[in-house]
């Protein structure tokens, strides 16, 4: 039998193309800065698509942040989309526009280049998949890291020396005042707000009555958000609203993270008097300051265990926020603990009516749902993975192996509440009450 054999010519494959992007970054909001960044995009843009070779795969540019940060969320969506499989080379003009930290930029190169993407750096003509481009990488980072350093120290000088002669340096953005040409000026709806903060406080109201009357009148915050204890507080401490300026309160601790950090005596602060027009007298403000400490000396009580296996493990399906601990008679020997919505505790019952549930309550159910005679927080922590409360009364577990329980609870009533002892106690200031009125 005769074998047939056919002859295949062979077929030339077409080179692939390779998958290009481009990453650029300036430092600063400027607008010539920023035309310099849309310039360095529509370069790129026009030098990849005119490659026949390379297939264009985008141009990712950050504006206005610093390359020591690995937060640059276009600088994330170039590695999140590397890691997708997306690109295979990376164009960027220069190691100190890629970052000028030595270990970011290293770790960031040695996993592109693990995945087999290039990054060209155009000013040193680098490419770090040749041999030598690591050792390269890492002598000119490190001098790019010490130009950072560089110009950090002399940003600080020269901010400490304006310190010093009683200069505010930067933009302050404060409640009740807008800052125009290196001034403070009022703005008089807003410092309304402050007069009635302060006024309400020395009214006898405390920070959480005040944040729940400003929301419930509807006025925004300074950046339009919610108002919060934590804000209430800031501008009753605040020397500003007297026209008075406190100078290095925080300070820069290194110049890779640019962490703010509060200064607890490690630099010195300066008081300028005078420096902008007052909001609230000196004497009230005063008052306010030994209001403040006053208060915080009657509410010290002893120090007791906030963590307990409930927390963060009970959430409001009304509002979506967790319970929290809250005790009630705190420092009395009729303290009462209950579970209460964080938004209800906060924010007022008008923003989330979730009924409290006392903690032995909680607790007899806790044991009931997992079939034990009494509670067990350890067994409790290791085989419940969430609470929800979707209605006043209704608890439903989630066990971590995925099943699901629901059980209804009641409080009981105030007469059942009541021990022995209370109630004793009750009719003893009762009778005393009578004598003093016979």
């Amino acid at each position: 039998m005769s074998r047939k054999i056919t002859k295949l010519e062979r077929v030339e494959q077409l080179p692939s193309r390779r998958r290009v992007a481009a990453y650029a970054r300036v430092s600063c909001d400027k607008d010539n800065m920023l035309h310099s960044l849309a310039a360095q995009v529509s370069a790129y843009s026009e030098l990849i698509q005119n490659r026949p070779d390379w297939e264009y795969a985008g141009v990712y540019a950050d504006a206005d942040e610093t390359g020591t940060r690995d937060d640059r969320p276009e600088f994330q969506r170039l590695l999140a989309d590397c890691h997708a499989g997306l690109i295979d080379m990376i164009l960027t003009k220069a190691i100190s526009r890629f970052a000028r930290n030595t270990v970011t930029l290293l770790e960031t190169v040695r996993d592109l280049k693990g995945r087999g993407i290039d990054v060209y750096f155009e000013e040193q003509n680098i490419h770090t998949e040749s041999s030598d481009g690591e050792l390269m990488l890492t002598i000119l980072a490190s001098y790019a890291q010490e130009e950072s350093r560089s110009v950090s120290e002399n940003c600080k000088w020269r901010i400490r020396k304006d310190f010093k002669e009683g200069k505010t340096g930067g933009n302050i953005r404060m409640y009740g005042y807008d800052y125009k040409k290196g001034h403070l000026m009022v703005i008089q709806e807003e410092a309304e707000v402050v007069r009635m903060i302060f006024a309400d406080y020395l009214g006898g109201m405390g920070k959480n009555a005040i944040m729940k009357k400003l929301t419930r009148l509807g006025i925004p915050t300074k950046t339009g958000g919610r108002w919060s204890e934590t804000t209430i507080s800031s501008i009753l401490k605040n020397e500003k609203f007297i026209g008075d300026m406190m100078l290095q309160k925080g300070f820069v601790s290194d110049h890779i993270t640019k962490r703010v950090k509060p200064n607890h005596g490690e630099l010195p602060k300066y008081y300028v008097e005078g420096t902008h027009e007052a909001i609230i007298d000196k004497e009230t403000f005063e008052s306010v300051q030994t209001e403040i400490a006053h208060r915080a000396a009657q509410s010290r009580h002893p120090i007791t265990k906030s963590y307990s296996e409930f927390s963060g493990v009970i959430h409001c399906s009304r509002c979506g926020a967790n319970f929290c601990k809250k005790i009630n008679g705190i420092g009395t020997k009729y303290a009462k603990v209950t579970w209460a919505c964080r938004t209800f505790t906060y924010r007022s019952k008008h923003e989330c009516a979730a009924k409290c549930i006392p903690e032995d309550i909680l607790k007899g159910k806790c044991a009931e749902a997992l079939g034990l005679a009494k509670h067990d927080p350890e067994k409790f922590t290791a085989k419940v993975a969430a609470i929800t409360v979707p209605d006043d009364g209704v608890l439903v577990f989630m066990f971590r192996d995925g099943t699901i329980r629901t059980l209804t609870w009641e409080n009981r009533s105030r007469r059942e509440s009541w021990t022995d002892e209370m109630k004793q106690a009750a009719r003893e200031k009762a009778s005393k009450g009578d004598g003093q009125n016979g």
